[in-house]
């Protein structure tokens, strides 16, 4: 697609039969066989996705973990080399920036990864807010040498250790380890977006493509399939993970987001904690819930969510089939007061009600 940015395994994923989209700014595999196979190899076997197009930053310095933790909104500063961190990085209103991991690299070193689409958005963020509190940090936009690949599933671990990476077995969740790979230092973390278990490994875009052959050549006997953007979108929803631009944006503070648990108030001061401070105690206007739908019609994103009386009270954020529940689900940003009463969507005529539920939406 002209005029959109090419991830490093472009060419190996077309020989693979991969159809592409836009997404973000790039020319992304959305799948290869089907959405409902490769969501299905995830949550049974293993699924090998391409997120190279998330950008990589390099934060280092004196000042390096005080600056991370002045500007999200999780904790940062006493978190251990190794570890990682999710959070949601706000603005003086409290709404979301960008939600990030942050991966502890050194006693003054991070690795920060942001989503595609906000990576410029970010890095004069970052730049912007260092040198307005004058701290000792350097920070390095490096997506560019970069290639991310997500081996994400019950076997993942088990074709890691195939392919010679033992060392994989001795990582906890959400934390991160540096191995060796055909000669290469590669970063290995036992994070994920899928609900399930799996890693994400960031590598040069020469060891990722070998990788790549080497996972897929040696993870055929355990199920191992390539999974698109599709998979990765409807995996996320099951799980009820946010995704930037839906569940969390400009306009949805974490609170609303129902990320309460990332909020640490108690910590001495961080961008948008005024704002989420006097929304919690003045309470929280309205809250980000997941649903299923009875038949086979998913409500898309930007369909009103009505009470029983037909007031609007919210709207989805995002819908899609769930393969492994077989019927719609969804998310949907609703009035505190309403939540929990009877919902509903109107799907062209039809008046279908949300069973809000908590999630995940599909136990692994």
């Amino acid at each position: 697609m002209a005029g959109f940015l090419q991830i490093p395994l472009h060419d190996f994923h077309a020989a693979h039969g991969a159809r592409f989209v836009a997404f973000g700014g790039w020319n992304m595999p959305v799948q290869y066989t089907s959405i409902l196979e490769e969501h299905k190899a995830v949550r049974e076997a293993a699924g090998l996705f391409d997120v190279s197009h998330m950008g990589e930053f390099h934060v280092q310095g004196s000042d390096a973990a005080i600056f991370l933790d002045r500007l999200v909104v999780n904790a940062v500063a006493n978190v251990p080399v190794s570890k990682a961190v999710y959070s949601p990085m706000c603005n003086g209103e409290g709404t979301v920036v960008d939600d990030l991991i942050i991966y502890r690299t050194g006693v003054e070193e991070f690795l920060v990864c942001v989503n595609a689409g906000n990576i410029e958005k970010d890095f004069g963020w970052f730049l912007k807010q260092a040198e307005r509190w004058g701290l000792e940090v350097e920070i390095e936009d490096r997506s560019e040498e970069y290639a991310l690949l997500a081996l994400q599933g019950p076997k993942a671990e088990a074709i890691l250790t195939a392919i010679g990476l033992e060392e994989v077995k001795d990582i906890k969740r959400f934390w991160h380890q540096v191995v060796t790979f055909g000669g290469e230092k590669i970063r290995v973390c036992r994070t994920g977006y899928t609900g399930e278990d799996g890693f994400e490994i960031y590598s040069s875009p020469k060891a990722a493509e070998a990788l790549a052959k080497q996972i897929m050549t040696e993870g055929e006997a355990y199920g191992v399939k390539l999974c698109g953007l599709g998979a990765r979108d409807s995996l996320r929803l099951e799980a009820g993970f946010p995704l930037y631009g839906h569940e969390l944006s400009d306009s949805i503070t974490p609170l609303e987001a129902s990320l309460d648990w990332t909020v640490k108030l108690n910590k001495t001061d961080f961008i948008g904690k005024n704002a989420l401070a006097e929304q919690k105690e003045s309470g929280i206007p309205r809250r980000v819930v997941h649903f299923k739908l009875e038949g086979r019609r998913i409500a898309r994103e930007g369909t009103p969510v009505i009470d029983g009386a037909g007031e609007e009270v919210g709207q989805v954020l995002s819908g899609t089939l769930s393969p492994m529940l077989n019927c719609p689900i969804g998310s949907a940003i609703v009035r505190t007061d309403a939540k929990d009463a009877p919902l509903f969507v109107d799907l062209r005529g039809n008046q279908l009600a949300l069973q809000v539920a908590k999630p995940p939406l599909h136990k692994t």
